[in-house]
């Protein structure tokens, strides 16, 4: 009995051991949120960080819950879908597909396998920046083909009996804006460590030995000779041209090892994890956190290729000039905290960013708010790369040419359309905007007139009205610190235009029609038909009242003190859907993880715990962001509460789970929560690092009792960048009741708008002006 109690205690230690070595990479889950609890799911995507080549697997268009999938039709080979398939030759794609199950796959951030039922063959892949590299490990007694095909004005050519190329024209964003005509295609190169025979192509329905076809739904398939037992494919990616994808191929993955290239990639995310350590916690809040982290880590995307890159907006090669070229983004989502995560990682690739948004600027005429490798996306509302500019900015790192930024911030503000999902030149709409301070609203019962509307998005007025409030904030604090004087005190008085639609009478935003009276019979939960697209976007008026993130303070006296405004907070909390919960999330489907009206399976919520940091309740912040993490994220496939758009909800999670969050992208601070890890440390690109120490904590020591900066009290519930940027220790204490004195004066609110103190970083590069 002594010795099996050793031998348990023992294997215990060890296994406590193990536990304690696990590297960041080991902990992250790509199949989490691979069900969508609503909406979309994710992908477990394979590729480096930022990477071009980016791999998961293709699984049928009508199956939206990946995980769900019984079958799998390929893998990504740039534009191509690459297949091993021992099915009867055919021009379907579908036919080459098999089944998988998920207990047979490995799916990391650097590498991914799966047994493919079908044909009775293994997959493995892994991938570089801009390159891929596959392993299938083929059947006995079976004739294997190998099977590359693309779908839409694509082309493919079989250059030898080992290798292909072929490119595919990228769809999907909007023309009018573009100055020279011309298309965005994607391009690959591929080698196989053997030779095919008996290689045939197709087009449409027509199958033949024609070396290159051209066209819609165009393919290729070609025999693996009967003694290989493993096959490997080499594949390059580019923007530019076949030829430059196979230079980026013979760059990146050079000769045939497979090993060599998965175990560089496991380093390269390892390393980049690591970038944040934590200790404590459970394994879950781990696998959660590095998932997060991972998820937030994979946009936007560098298409820089050899110093060079191919611009959607102007349809040129350009030298990058010292700065990669960055696209794949959507600002209405990622300003929010994903960018501002970035920036704490990386500052010199944000700096990159910016300057990829003000070179779209110069090669379009307009600064993009929603930009791919195609060009600017007619998605959403908002100009906010006005945000992400002045982020960078006020955060101190200025090496961009930040007198070009604001021309481009400028005239989106006074020239562009705020209507949604639209891009081009002001509407008769835009100007009520300038002229009486709102996007006016249809009356009730009112049939749309205007040509200018998108018919399905309708005009979303309030919530139109409050981001072009803050995106004009940011416009005018950019003046202000570039020394135009003028402009940002034009911008100024339009930041005020949220308070136009404040409704005393309701304490909550409403619509005004264009003669500025209140839009009659307007419901403010379930007002605005499908979507609340009437008047808001994705959201009821419950939670668009608080997107003026900008002036909080603003928000307060409006709401008649702090009193009235926390009043006002707890209800979005408590308030019932005002029908069944089918009902309403059959309105407002973007709006999951709801608690009373918050979603937070949605942008728009997510600073809203925080607020009450600003009207002196950071113990209830405290709580409801633990609530938050607890109930709406988990290690499964429905682990993520809604859309993840790009990493924008995962980011969410990785700064909450730290214990701190920006509220007001633009004000160099950071807003403090309740941290689930017992310390956190985040290597910075300098070199020095920052860590939050929470003494105590657990699930229920959730409140901070006290705290300290570099060992100083702090009885605020934030601290400023550069606090960060320079290195130090916030130590939180913490206790399982809520400390109501702590942070509670007025005087330590975060800045606001209508309490001036925006404290913009010190410059630790050159300015750019």
């Amino acid at each position: 009995m002594r010795s099996l109690m050793f031998s348990l205690v023992f294997s215990f230690a060890l296994s406590a051991a193990a536990q304690d070595l696990k590297a960041p990479v080991d902990e992250v889950s790509p199949n989490i949120g691979g069900i969508g609890v609503l909406l979309s799911a994710t992908k477990p995507f394979v590729q480096r960080p930022f990477g071009m080549a980016r791999l998961y697997p293709i699984t049928p268009a009508e199956t939206n819950d990946r995980y769900l999938a019984q079958q799998v039709h390929g893998f990504p080979a740039g534009p191509a879908t690459l297949m091993v398939s021992t099915a009867a030759r055919s021009t379907s794609p579908a036919s080459y597909g098999s089944t998988y199950d998920h207990d047979d796959e490995v799916a990391t951030p650097y590498y991914y396998s799966a047994r493919l039922e079908t044909p009775g063959a293994f997959v493995e892949y892994t991938a570089t920046d801009q390159a891929a590299i596959y392993r299938f490990t083929l059947p006995v007694g079976k004739q294997t083909h190998l099977v590359f095909s693309l779908e839409a004005n694509a082309a493919i050519d079989t250059l030898s009996p080992s290798a292909v190329q072929g490119s595919e024209r990228v769809e999907g964003a909007v023309t009018q804006a573009v100055p020279s005509a011309g298309e965005t295609r994607q391009y690959f190169y591929a080698e196989f460590s053997h030779p095919l025979t008996n290689v045939e192509t197709w087009q449409g329905t027509a199958m033949g030995n024609d070396s290159t076809r051209s066209g819609d739904h165009i393919g290729s398939v070609g025999d693996v000779d009967g003694s290989v037992r493993t096959i490997e494919v080499r594949v390059g990616v580019s923007y530019i041209s076949t030829a430059q994808a196979r230079r980026n191929l013979q760059r990146e993955i050079p000769d045939w090892n497979f090993d060599k290239i998965r175990n560089e990639s496991r380093e390269v995310w390892n390393q980049a994890l690591s970038r944040i350590s934590v200790e404590g916690g459970t394994e879950r809040q781990r696998t959660i956190f590095y998932t997060a982290l991972y998820r937030s880590l994979l946009r936007m995307t560098d298409i820089t290729e050899d110093g060079h890159y191919f611009s959607g907006y102007d349809h040129r090669v350009h030298p990058s000039e010292g700065h990669d070229f960055y696209t794949d983004d959507g600002l209405w989502d990622t300003f929010r905290s994903l960018h501002p995560l970035q920036l704490i990682l990386d500052p010199k690739r944000q700096v990159d960013m910016v300057w990829s948004y003000v070179r779209m600027f110069e090669q379009s005429g307009w600064m993009p708010s929603f930009p791919s490798v195609a060009g600017e996306q007619a998605v959403m509302i908002g100009h906010h790369a006005d945000q992400l500019i002045l982020d960078t900015y006020a955060k101190g790192y200025r090496d961009f040419n930040a007198g070009l930024a604001f021309q481009g911030m400028r005239k989106n503000s006074t020239e562009a359309t705020m209507l949604p999902w639209e891009r081009g030149p002001l509407t008769e709409l835009d100007k009520v905007y300038f002229d009486k301070g709102f996007l006016p609203a249809l009356r009730f019962g009112e049939t749309e007139t205007s040509t200018s509307v998108n018919r399905s998005e309708k005009r979303q007025a309030v919530s139109v009205t409050l981001e072009s409030s803050y995106d004009d904030w940011c416009v005018s604090e950019f003046a202000a610190a570039l020394g135009k004087d003028a402009d940002a005190r034009y911008f100024g008085n339009l930041a005020s235009n949220y308070r136009n639609l404040y409704d005393p009478r309701i304490g909550l935003m409403a619509p005004k029609d264009a003669s500025g009276a209140w839009v009659e019979h307007f419901d403010p939960r379930r007002g605005g038909g499908q979507g609340g697209r009437d008047y808001t976007t994705e959201v009821n008026t419950w939670l668009a009242t608080w997107g003026a993130q900008h002036d909080v303070a603003g928000l307060i006296n409006l709401m008649g003190g702090r009193d009235a405004f926390n009043a006002k907070l707890d209800r979005v909390f408590t308030e019932p859907y005002g029908t069944s919960k089918f009902a309403f999330l059959g309105q407002f489907p973007d709006a999951t993880g709801l608690v009373g009206m918050y979603a937070q399976g949605n942008e728009p919520s997510f600073h809203v715990p925080y607020l009450y940091i600003f009207s002196g309740q950071p113990w209830k912040t405290q709580r409801l962001v633990r609530l938050m993490m607890d109930l709406w994220y988990n290690d499964g496939p429905m682990g993520i509460p809604g859309d993840d758009d790009g990493g924008e909800t995962s980011s969410w999670y990785v700064f909450s789970a730290m214990g701190f969050y920006p509220v007001t992208p633009g004000v160099p601070v950071y807003e403090i929560g309740s941290p689930i890890f017992s310390k956190t440390q985040i290597t910075l690109a300098n070199g020095k690092r920052f860590s939050i120490v929470a003494n105590h904590v657990s699930a229920k020591n959730k409140y901070i009792q006290s705290a300290t900066l570099n060992g100083a009290p702090l009885d605020r519930s934030w601290f400023a960048h550069s606090d960060l940027s320079q290195g130090g220790t916030l130590t939180l204490e913490m206790g399982d009741s809520p400390n109501t004195n702590w942070a509670s004066a007025p005087g330590a609110a975060p800045s606001s708008m209508s309490r001036e103190q925006v404290l913009l970083g010190s410059s630790s590069v050159s300015s750019g002006k």
